[in-house]
Protein backbone atom coordinates (compact mmCIF):
# COMPACT_ATOMS: atom_id res chain seq x y z
CA UNK A 1 0.00 0.00 0.00
CA UNK A 2 1.20 3.67 -0.63
CA UNK A 3 0.16 6.50 1.03
CA UNK A 4 -0.50 9.54 -1.18
CA UNK A 5 -2.16 11.66 0.95
CA UNK A 6 -2.54 12.47 4.54
CA UNK A 7 -4.40 15.34 6.76
CA UNK A 8 -5.23 15.68 10.21
CA UNK A 9 -8.89 15.53 10.92
CA UNK A 10 -9.81 16.65 14.69
CA UNK A 11 -8.54 16.16 18.21
CA UNK A 12 -10.63 15.23 20.84
CA UNK A 13 -10.51 15.95 24.41
CA UNK A 14 -14.31 14.71 25.84
CA UNK A 15 -15.32 11.70 25.34
CA UNK A 16 -18.45 12.83 24.45
CA UNK A 17 -17.14 14.62 21.40
CA UNK A 18 -15.60 11.32 19.92
CA UNK A 19 -15.85 11.42 16.26
CA UNK A 20 -17.30 8.82 14.14
CA UNK A 21 -16.82 8.47 10.19
CA UNK A 22 -18.00 6.30 7.43
CA UNK A 23 -14.39 5.15 7.06
CA UNK A 24 -12.60 2.07 8.51
CA UNK A 25 -10.50 3.49 11.57
CA UNK A 26 -7.03 1.70 13.18
CA UNK A 27 -5.62 2.94 16.60
CA UNK A 28 -2.42 3.42 17.85
CA UNK A 29 -2.46 3.06 21.69
CA UNK A 30 0.54 2.50 23.85
CA UNK A 31 2.19 4.20 26.47
CA UNK A 32 3.42 7.36 26.97
CA UNK A 33 7.16 7.71 25.26
CA UNK A 34 6.65 4.52 22.95
CA UNK A 35 6.92 6.35 20.01
CA UNK A 36 2.98 6.47 18.74
CA UNK A 37 3.22 10.03 16.87
CA UNK A 38 6.45 9.27 15.29
CA UNK A 39 5.51 5.64 13.94
CA UNK A 40 2.41 7.38 12.47
CA UNK A 41 4.68 9.91 10.62
CA UNK A 42 6.79 7.51 9.62
CA UNK A 43 3.64 5.34 7.81
CA UNK A 44 2.66 8.37 6.38
CA UNK A 45 6.04 9.48 5.19
CA UNK A 46 5.28 13.23 6.69
CA UNK A 47 7.72 14.42 9.24
CA UNK A 48 4.88 16.55 11.51
CA UNK A 49 1.58 14.97 10.55
CA UNK A 50 1.06 13.65 14.32
CA UNK A 51 3.28 15.63 16.68
CA UNK A 52 5.66 13.72 18.65
CA UNK A 53 7.63 14.66 21.42
CA UNK A 54 10.52 13.44 23.37
CA UNK A 55 8.48 14.31 26.22
CA UNK A 56 6.40 11.32 28.14
CA UNK A 57 2.09 12.57 27.71
CA UNK A 58 2.30 15.20 24.84
CA UNK A 59 -0.95 13.34 23.29
CA UNK A 60 -3.75 13.85 26.07
CA UNK A 61 -6.05 13.91 22.73
CA UNK A 62 -7.27 11.19 20.65
CA UNK A 63 -6.22 12.49 17.21
CA UNK A 64 -7.80 11.36 13.80
CA UNK A 65 -5.74 11.35 10.20
CA UNK A 66 -7.50 10.79 7.35
CA UNK A 67 -5.34 8.66 4.97
CA UNK A 68 -5.46 7.96 1.02
CA UNK A 69 -9.80 9.20 1.83
CA UNK A 70 -9.92 5.87 2.45
CA UNK A 71 -9.29 5.17 6.52
CA UNK A 72 -8.57 6.88 9.15
CA UNK A 73 -5.50 6.78 11.88
CA UNK A 74 -6.36 7.20 15.13
CA UNK A 75 -3.36 8.47 17.66
CA UNK A 76 -4.90 7.46 20.89
CA UNK A 77 -3.67 9.36 24.49
CA UNK A 78 -0.27 7.09 25.95
CA UNK A 79 -1.09 5.82 29.21
CA UNK A 80 1.48 5.15 32.32
CA UNK A 81 2.74 8.70 31.98
CA UNK A 82 3.48 8.46 36.09
CA UNK A 83 3.66 12.53 36.23
CA UNK A 84 0.23 12.83 35.36
CA UNK A 85 -2.49 13.57 38.03
CA UNK A 86 -4.96 10.52 38.77
CA UNK A 87 -7.43 12.60 37.83
CA UNK A 88 -5.71 13.35 34.81
CA UNK A 89 -4.68 9.57 33.63
CA UNK A 90 -7.98 7.87 34.94
CA UNK A 91 -9.92 10.89 32.38
CA UNK A 92 -7.28 9.57 29.39
CA UNK A 93 -8.14 5.63 30.55
CA UNK A 94 -11.96 7.00 29.99
CA UNK A 95 -11.22 8.93 26.97
CA UNK A 96 -9.30 5.39 25.50
CA UNK A 97 -12.11 2.89 26.68
CA UNK A 98 -14.98 4.97 25.08
CA UNK A 99 -13.19 4.99 21.81
CA UNK A 100 -12.65 1.08 21.87
CA UNK A 101 -15.74 -0.12 22.95
CA UNK A 102 -17.61 2.43 20.95
CA UNK A 103 -16.23 3.12 17.48
CA UNK A 104 -18.24 1.17 14.76
CA UNK A 105 -15.75 1.92 12.34
CA UNK A 106 -12.25 0.11 14.41
CA UNK A 107 -11.02 -2.77 12.19
CA UNK A 108 -7.77 -3.19 14.44
CA UNK A 109 -6.06 -1.91 17.54
CA UNK A 110 -2.07 -1.14 16.92
CA UNK A 111 -0.57 -2.01 20.92
CA UNK A 112 2.73 -0.41 20.67
CA UNK A 113 5.27 -1.67 23.31
CA UNK A 114 9.02 -0.19 23.75
CA UNK A 115 11.54 -3.35 22.25
CA UNK A 116 14.08 -2.67 24.86
CA UNK A 117 11.69 -2.92 28.35
CA UNK A 118 9.16 -5.57 29.51
CA UNK A 119 5.97 -4.86 28.54
CA UNK A 120 4.38 -2.72 31.45
CA UNK A 121 1.51 -4.28 33.81
CA UNK A 122 -0.44 -1.66 32.06
CA UNK A 123 0.63 -2.91 28.97
CA UNK A 124 -0.67 -6.55 29.92
CA UNK A 125 -3.94 -4.65 31.22
CA UNK A 126 -4.26 -3.32 27.63
CA UNK A 127 -3.99 -6.58 26.00
CA UNK A 128 -6.59 -8.38 28.82
CA UNK A 129 -9.19 -5.13 28.00
CA UNK A 130 -8.88 -5.83 24.04
CA UNK A 131 -9.37 -9.86 25.02
CA UNK A 132 -12.23 -8.99 27.08
CA UNK A 133 -14.00 -7.24 24.37
CA UNK A 134 -13.08 -9.11 21.28
CA UNK A 135 -11.17 -6.25 20.15
CA UNK A 136 -8.81 -7.53 17.38
CA UNK A 137 -5.03 -5.98 17.73
CA UNK A 138 -1.53 -6.55 16.50
CA UNK A 139 1.66 -5.24 18.79
CA UNK A 140 4.12 -3.83 17.58
CA UNK A 141 7.40 -3.68 19.27
CA UNK A 142 9.05 -0.01 18.28
CA UNK A 143 12.34 1.42 18.78
CA UNK A 144 13.97 -1.41 17.13
CA UNK A 145 17.49 0.80 15.99
CA UNK A 146 17.80 1.24 19.40
CA UNK A 147 19.12 -2.44 19.99
CA UNK A 148 21.25 -4.68 17.74
CA UNK A 149 19.49 -7.37 15.61
CA UNK A 150 21.02 -10.13 17.47
CA UNK A 151 19.09 -8.77 20.57
CA UNK A 152 15.89 -8.53 18.63
CA UNK A 153 14.94 -12.32 19.13
CA UNK A 154 15.43 -12.57 22.76
CA UNK A 155 13.13 -9.37 23.38
CA UNK A 156 10.53 -10.36 21.51
CA UNK A 157 10.24 -13.59 22.65
CA UNK A 158 9.92 -11.58 26.43
CA UNK A 159 7.18 -9.63 24.89
CA UNK A 160 5.48 -12.68 23.92
CA UNK A 161 5.28 -14.31 27.13
CA UNK A 162 4.60 -11.26 28.89
CA UNK A 163 1.67 -10.46 27.09
CA UNK A 164 1.26 -14.26 26.48
CA UNK A 165 0.84 -14.23 22.40
CA UNK A 166 2.57 -15.80 19.50
CA UNK A 167 5.91 -14.45 18.54
CA UNK A 168 4.74 -14.31 15.35
CA UNK A 169 2.11 -11.78 16.51
CA UNK A 170 4.56 -8.93 17.28
CA UNK A 171 6.14 -6.48 14.55
CA UNK A 172 9.58 -4.69 15.17
CA UNK A 173 9.80 -1.71 13.99
CA UNK A 174 11.58 0.92 13.82
CA UNK A 175 10.25 4.65 12.82
CA UNK A 176 13.70 6.39 12.48
CA UNK A 177 14.96 3.26 10.05
CA UNK A 178 11.41 2.45 8.68
CA UNK A 179 11.29 -0.92 9.72
CA UNK A 180 8.28 -2.84 9.98
CA UNK A 181 6.26 -0.28 8.19
CA UNK A 182 5.15 -2.10 4.91
CA UNK A 183 3.97 -5.05 7.40
CA UNK A 184 1.73 -2.69 9.10
CA UNK A 185 0.28 -1.23 5.69
CA UNK A 186 -0.06 -4.89 4.65
CA UNK A 187 -2.40 -5.45 7.63
CA UNK A 188 -4.29 -2.04 7.16
CA UNK A 189 -4.69 -2.99 3.48
CA UNK A 190 -6.25 -6.66 3.70
CA UNK A 191 -8.66 -4.92 6.41
CA UNK A 192 -10.15 -2.56 3.87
Amino acid sequence: MKINSAEFVVSVANKRDIKSFDLPEFAFVGRSNVGKSSLINALTNRKKLAKASSTPGRTRLINYFKINSQFILVDLPGYGYALASKQEQAKWQELIGTYLEGSENLKRVFVLVDIRHEPSDKDVLMINYLHHYNIPFNIIATKADKISKGQYEKHKTLIANTLEVGRDDIIISSADQHRGLEQILAIIESLL
